[in-house]
Order: structure tokens, then C-alpha cells, then sequence
């Protein structure tokens, strides 16, 4: 069987199998492109397979150079393409495609392991003011600036919002728990 034949019946295969799945893209009869991850994950990434002429005797051309991919360090693309390639390795010769991008999708969370997000919001000062709820009922506003530590920002910012602002209403009292709380006493 020639490699263009071998390539008919992969193409074929590929486009039934992820037929209706958003995530893959043919962009042409010998290129394709799969998001790993849902969109809006921060942690998704894309890679595009190309084949060769002789592919699969030979490698495929594996890249993450999509824009989809600008917030990701080159570091961290680098080890994935690395894993990627020995799956090549592994596979030469036969149909590989649906394989690498299984790969991908079942180690994601270790891919992408050293892959951090960068938040503008926490890394523009080391201090984040927190305002403190008034107690008295004057109108001004205690601002409390307090040093985190990495972790203690990394924790604050998975909370907050892309400004760096926590969601309206992250410390209001739940009224209904807080009343059948003090309620509960009365009641013995």
C-alpha cells in the first residue's frame, strides 16, 4: 500500500470519527488542528499535525505555533511537543493521528503541569489591598494592605476576576443560615 493510499484511509477515518466534535479542524486533506481542553480553559491548547509526502513512514510535522497557543511559554510547548514525539516514535508507520491526539487529551493535566496563566491583575505589585467591612457607620473605608505570600496571591487570584477584583457579593452573610443559627437556641 503506498503512503498516499495509507493517507486516504486515515483521512476517511479521521473525519468520521471526529465528525460533530467541535475541537477538530481539518485545514486541508493533510492538516489537522485539535483543541485539548474546552474552550475557555485555561489549560487548553492546540496542535496541529501536518503529514508528509511519505508520512506515515515518516513523521508528521507536530506544531503548536497557533495563536490559540500565545499565552503558553515556549518552555512548556517545547516538553509537550517532546512527549509528542516519542508517541511518534512509537507509532512510525502506521496511522498516528487519532493516536497523538488521544495522547494529548489523556495527558493534558501533566502537559500542561508547569503551564501558569499569566494574571496582569496580581503580578503588576506584591501588595492587594483588602477592604475590611465597616463596622460603625461612618462612610469611610478602611483600606488594609497586607503582604501575601505566592500561594496566599495564587489562592486570591483564582478567586477574583480578571481584574483582580472579587465577584460582588464573595462576603456577604448567608441571612437564612446566619438567623437559623442564632434561631436554633431560642428554640431549646
Amino acid at each position: 500500500m503506498s503512503a498516499n493510499e495509507d493517507q486516504e484511509m486515515e483521512l476517511e477515518a479521521l473525519r468520521s470519527i471526529y465528525e460533530g466534535d467541535e475541537s477538530f479542524r481539518e485545514l486541508s486533506p493533510v492538516s489537522f488542528q485539535y483543541r485539548i481542553g474546552e474552550n475557555g480553559d485555561p489549560k487548553a491548547f492546540l496542535i496541529e499535525i501536518s503529514w508528509t509526502e511519505t508520512y506515515p513512514q515518516t513523521p508528521p510535522i507536530i506544531s503548536m505555533n497557533a495563536f490559540f497557543n500565545n499565552t503558553i511559554s515556549s518552555a512548556v510547548k517545547q516538553s509537550i511537543l517532546a512527549k509528542l514525539q516519542e508517541a511518534v516514535e512509537v507509532n512510525l508507520g502506521t496511522a498516528m493521528t487519532y493516536t497523538l491526539f488521544e495522547y494529548a487529551k489523556d495527558n493534558k493535566e501533566q502537559f500542561m503541569e508547569n503551564h501558569h496563566p499569566v494574571n496582569l491583575a496580581t503580578s503588576t505589585s506584591n501588595t492587594i489591598s483588602v477592604e475590611t467591612p465597616n463596622t460603625n457607620s461612618s462612610s469611610k473605608k478602611k483600606d488594609k494592605k497586607e503582604q501575601l505570600s505566592k500561594a496566599q496571591k495564587r489562592k486570591l487570584a483564582d478567586k477574583t476576576d480578571h481584574k483582580g477584583e472579587l465577584p460582588r457579593g464573595w462576603n456577604w452573610v448567608d441571612v437564612v443560615k446566619h438567623l437559623s443559627k442564632t434561631g436554633s437556641k431560642d428554640d431549646e
